[in-house]
């Protein structure tokens, strides 16, 4: 592991062959394995028809297409993320200069965790941003719902204490009040 100035958040950084990050991703609907399927077939007949009409090899096509699918549909299921670079909202990125706190909400009778962010005084979202509706529950101005399965505090609470900026919290609100994770 290394960072690209020593300090935690300031750069990209790597282990192995991937970049560190903390992932939650929406379930892989019917839908969406339809549309990647149908994209594959696309790529492939594109490659056979390239191919024929102009005498190229279609596997240089499919080659060159297949990682932005990929890509493409991962960044569809992402619901929160954040890296080196801030925090991603299903489509929102924050940096992480205008984050202060993330907030998790993990309601007793809800099959979904909510994760949300505070933002510094002055800080807006970005342009284009879709949040989420306002819900009761969370007391932060953007979030996510995620499902509450695929979600792990104690590795969120790990990834960011490597890889986030020091001065990010990370707290956890409920009912009889907030704490911050540990």
């Amino acid at each position: 592991m290394s960072h690209a100035s020593g300090t935690p958040g300031t750069g990209p950084t790597r282990r192995g062959a991937r970049w560190e990050r903390y992932r939650v991703t929406h379930p892989f609907s019917a839908q969406d394995q339809a549309a990647l399927w149908g994209s594959i077939v696309g790529v492939v007949a594109l490659a056979a028809l390239l191919g024929w009409a102009l005498d190229m090899k279609g596997g240089v096509v499919i080659v060159a297409a297949l990682p932005f699918i990929i890509a493409s549909f991962e960044n569809r299921r992402t619901a929160f993320q954040f890296d080196a670079a801030g925090t991603r909202f299903a489509t929102a990125q924050v940096p992480w200069a205008d984050v202060t706190q993330l907030v998790v909400v993990t309601p007793v009778d809800g099959q979904q965790a909510l994760i949300g962010a505070r933002l510094r005084p002055g800080a807006t979202l970005p342009a284009g941003a879709n949040a989420a509706p306002p819900n009761p529950a969370m007391p932060a101005p953007i979030h996510v719902a995620v499902p509450r399965a695929k979600f792990d505090l104690a590795k969120m609470v790990g990834k960011a204490r490597k890889y986030a900026p020091p001065h990010i919290q990370i707290v956890v609100a409920d009912p009889s009040g907030e704490r911050v994770a540990s």
